[in-house]
């Protein structure tokens, strides 16, 4: 049986294992020998364990009241067997009876062993949560443990300890994994068992694609560019939308790398997956028209209400936008979060959109719009009265044009001789005689007002 010198050695070498620090392993040491103690003499029994790491020494001593009579006899001891150890002995003294370690046998030993074990699981539970709590969406890396039942088993590389497992539901089913392998996945979760926390990684969330952009691109890694949304048909496409918190660096740009280098890294990694990459916008019609890439859309309708998006697309495009059984408008609607309703040109105007395809063309101006001239070009008309006028809202011809006499008399400083002459001189300037018009008006104000000349044919 292994004596207290040889399971110092043991417990050392499981400390240096399993990085406890020599203060810890003396309290995990002390208790696991409590409990072979307890095991052994009784629940109520009192101990004191002394551990000599230099003299690699474990001292165990049972503290016993002496009393008349047992009432416990784990903790109590008669008065009449204490003197039998020593006569000085009086009533209500303590005991001290050395306990030599080879005493427990083998189920006390291993009963210590369970409890340092016990704790030692403990403190690497809760160093699991704490390394990983906070590193969910980063990428790991380790190796195929094991396949089993359609999950894999990863050792990561840093944390041997950690449970950590690739479910079936979270594969790339594209590829081939074999035991042995090196692997990478991203952090997806932390699931708490009865055998402590699992770290549960993927291959086949849009995460997984985020946290390989992080890693290729530095301008993820500062902060400067960030992968707003993401969508993601594993094993077949995805689609990013990123934005630049720096005017002078593009994101796309930054994501696709000098000839594709950053995104071809991304590719390779899964095997070949298409990848899309868009600006972000918040505006949800904008966005929608980037998020369709690459086809072009023409025009964008959106719906807040329900929120809906109609993309409308011309003919040649309604294929691209729609992608192979759907596939470019689904990853569309789901890194948008809008669902988007695609329509040909032709369609969209067979079923009345209710908003026109193209904007309508600048209105020609009408007759009396082109004819209509300040109050400060009409001859005749003196500058007081001009003033008169425009302090009351009137400043054009148009303005004016349907008052009556009765309109000028309540405007203050227009006299009646006044509104009369203003009378006059509109029913002149609406005379369907030209020359009236002519006579009133300055020569310049109606060519500047005219159609030009190269314009007429």
């Amino acid at each position: 049986m292994a004596g207290s010198a040889e399971i110092l050695t043991a417990i050392r070498e499981l400390s240096t294992l399993k990085q406890i620090e020599r203060s810890e392993l003396r309290e995990l040491l002390q208790d696991g020998i409590h409990a072979a103690v307890t095991k052994k003499h009784g629940p109520t029994v009192q101990a004191e364990v002394d551990i000599d790491e230099d003299k690699g020494e474990i001292r165990i001593v049972l503290l016993k009241n002496v009393v008349e009579t047992v009432e416990d006899p784990a903790r109590d001891i008669t008065l009449e067997e204490a003197r039998f150890e020593d006569p000085d002995y009086q009533i209500g003294d303590v005991m001290e009876i050395p306990v030599d370690f080879a005493e427990f046998g083998r189920s006390a030993v291993q009963a210590a062993k369970q409890r340092i074990i016990q704790r030692v699981r403990e403190g690497e539970r809760t160093k699991i949560r704490d390394e990983f709590n906070s590193r969910v969406g980063d990428l790991l890396s380790g190796e195929i443990q094991q396949i089993e039942r359609g999950k894999i088993v990863v050792m990561l590389n840093k944390f041997r300890e950690a449970e950590a497992i690739i479910p079936y539901r979270e594969q790339n089913h594209r590829e081939d994994y074999k035991q042995g392998e090196p692997i990478r996945a991203v952090l997806k979760k932390i699931e708490e068992t009865p055998k402590g926390p699992r770290l549960v990684l993927s291959r086949g969330d849009a995460m997984f694609v985020k946290a390989l952009f992080k890693l290729e691109v530095p301008e993820i890694q500062q902060g400067i560019v960030e992968i707003k949304a993401s969508s993601r048909e594993v094993g077949s496409r995805t689609k990013i939308a990123v934005i630049s918190k720096d005017d002078s660096i593009d994101p796309v740009g930054a994501c696709v790398g000098l000839k594709g280098s950053r995104v071809q890294a991304v590719v390779q990694e899964l095997g070949g997956e298409r990848i899309d990459i868009v600006p972000w916008s918040s505006d949800p019609e904008r966005f929608a028209k980037l998020a369709l890439a690459p086809a072009k859309v023409a025009r964008v309708f959106s719906d807040a209400a329900t929120k809906t998006i109609q993309a409308v697309v011309d003919e040649d495009q309604l294929s691209l936008a729609i992608g192979r059984n759907g596939q470019n408008v689904r990853l569309a609607s789901e890194i948008t979060e809008w669902k988007i309703d695609l329509y040909s040109s032709r369609e969209w105007l067979e079923r009345g959109g209710d908003v026109p395809l193209f904007a309508p063309l600048p209105e020609e101006p009408e007759a009396d719009e082109a004819a209509d001239v300040r109050l400060s070009d009409i001859e005749g008309l003196p500058p007081g009265t001009v003033a008169v006028l425009e302090s009351g809202g009137y400043k054009t011809l148009n303005d004016i044009i349907d008052l009556e006499r009765e309109d000028f008399l309540k405007l203050p400083g227009i006299a009646p001789e006044e509104a009369d002459r203003i009378m006059k001189l509109i029913d002149e300037l609406t005379d369907d005689g030209n020359d009236a018009a002519a006579d009133v008006l300055p020569a310049d104000v109606g060519k500047n007002d005219s159609p030009a000349a190269s314009d007429v044919k």
